[in-house]
């Protein structure tokens, strides 16, 4: 059975490794390297966004300071301090002249990444100011990459130079965003403290249907997110039909979950394909389309639960 999100789901393989790093680790470069080529000079990536780039390498390549290079210009809206957006994202390591990530390899998605001094400081010179549709590349020196402890999970030494390219593929909203519709009769109430969603309320007293239901609360006006193929980035909240207290949320962490539609439980494959960016949904999901009848007792899920989440798509690609 798939399973839904932050609870039970993996996601943000990348962004750990981003957070500003403090210092241990070895070295693998060695910046006084006599064949060593200055930050650009010894690297040039082409290629649109929507397709992994090409990195062609001329050597070994080190930086004393960061270089930022628009390979593709976007049309899209201009990414302030602050704001998501949804990237695919490659690193080179300029020691080895050799690829070490690249979420487009199979069996990966793109991030959800925020403009924040939380991240590493050549990653947030690939998003602040950067327009939404471009392809940017920029050359770290360690310190600005990895800090002093490199990353050996990628195989980036402390010494090392990194290549980062980072192609800025959607906005992501802040909250829904659309016009509002009235729930039908029945409808749990969505429980808001402080503008964060916190609770659903079963008090109006529908029964569940037994059917996969969507209920639209905000219909968003962005683009609508097509299939089980299609990467979306959400807030959610879920709880049992009755519940008292919600299983799994993000509204509480500040960050957006992202995720490939088809990697998920069946009910929220089907539930938000063709639901629109900016929208607000209710999904009622019965045990057949979630987790069966075997639950997810850990959770307090039992089975033949019925589960409802409401949602904000605030992205998708």
């Amino acid at each position: 059975m798939r399973r839904p999100l932050r609870l039970l789901l993996a996601t943000g393989l990348l962004l750990p490794a981003l957070v500003a790093c403090g210092d241990d680790g070895g070295s693998s470069g060695d910046d006084g390297a006599e064949t060593a080529l200055q930050g650009f000079e010894a690297v040039s990536v082409s290629g649109e966004p929507g397709s992994e780039p090409t990195i062609e390498w001329e050597g070994e390549m080190v930086a004393e300071e960061l270089e930022v290079q628009v390979v593709s210009e976007g049309d899209g809206p201009e990414i302030a301090s602050g704001d998501f957006v949804i990237a695919e994202i490659v690193l080179g390591n300029g020691f080895t002249q050799e690829t070490v990530y690249s979420t487009y390899d199979e069996g990966r998605t793109p991030e959800v990444v925020q403009a924040s001094d939380q991240l590493t400081p050549a990653l947030v010179a690939a998003l602040e100011g950067q327009t939404v549709g471009s392809r940017v590349a920029v050359v770290a020196p360690p310190e600005e990459a990895f800090g002093e402890q490199g990353n050996p999970a990628l195989g980036i030494g402390n010494a090392d130079s990194v290549l980062f390219v980072v192609d800025l593929v959607s906005p992501v909203l802040d909250g829904p965003r659309g016009e509002e519709r009235d729930a039908p009769a029945g409808a749990p109430e969505v429980v808001e403290q402080d503008g964060a969603v916190t609770g659903l309320d079963f008090a109006a007293g529908a029964r569940p249907t037994g059917e996969l239901e969507v209920t639209t609360l905000v219909e968003g006006d962005g683009p609508a997110v097509e299939g089980p193929e299609a990467f979306v980035a959400v807030d959610y909240l879920g709880q049992v039909f009755g519940g008292d207290e919600p299983f799994d949320e993000s509204y509480s962490s500040g960050q957006p979950v992202g995720f490939s539609l088809g990697g998920v439980v069946e009910g929220w494959t089907r539930g938000l394909d063709g639901v629109t960016v900016g929208s607000r949904v209710l999904l009622e999901i019965p045990s057949e389309l979630g987790y069966g009848e075997q639950g997810q007792p850990s959770a307090g899920i039992e089975g033949g639960d019925t589960l409802v989440f409401v949602i904000d798509v605030l992205g998708t690609a």
